[in-house]
């Protein structure tokens, strides 16, 4: 008996110890499209998911989905979007660090710092992007292309940029 529970013990120890550390990120819908394709046989319907997924700490993805059903497109865009983690910069009053702008095809962004108790002053899947990133107060404008997918896209560039700029300056 005292074997056994000796044995129980040093388990859960190890267990404790090797045990993965589960990051919780939440994850939005930005998304659900209806997508056909004709072919000589007819028209075949699938869906395309676009999904946000972030830690609301200083990590954010952009994932794409496409299935015949529309939860499989979900979760194929929410694997994809954590494989495209990125790291956002911070400062102490959770806005980024400097003046920043992405684009991507027609879409381009423009992101500025603003004082603590502004909130996020954006709209759109910009929003999504940086409330799900941390960031609480900046304001963003979207200009050019109304695309969801671009502006989120453009919108991870910026911070990207963003990233090499804070890199270069250590």
């Amino acid at each position: 008996l005292k074997t056994s529970s000796k044995l129980k013990k040093n388990q859960a120890k190890f267990e404790q110890k090797n045990s993965p550390i589960t990051i919780k990120y939440k994850e939005k819908i930005l998304q659900i499209k209806r997508v056909t394709k004709v072919t000589k046989g007819g028209k075949k319907l699938s869906f395309r998911a676009i999904v946000i997924v972030g830690d609301e700490k200083h990590k954010v993805g952009i994932g794409v989905g496409k299935a015949l059903d529309v939860s499989i497109a979900i979760e194929k865009a929410i694997l994809n979007a954590k494989k495209n983690l990125i790291q956002v910069p911070l400062t102490k009053s959770l806005s980024i660090p400097s003046l920043t702008s992405g684009q991507l095809g027609a879409a381009r962004i423009r992101l500025r710092p603003t004082a603590i108790g502004t909130g996020v002053i954006a709209g759109g899947s910009v929003r999504t992007v940086l409330e799900l990133g941390g960031v609480k107060n900046v304001l963003g404008k979207q200009l050019g292309s109304k695309n969801l997918l671009n502006n989120a896209k453009a919108t991870i560039k910026a911070l990207l940029h963003l990233q090499e700029k804070t890199e270069i300056g250590k």
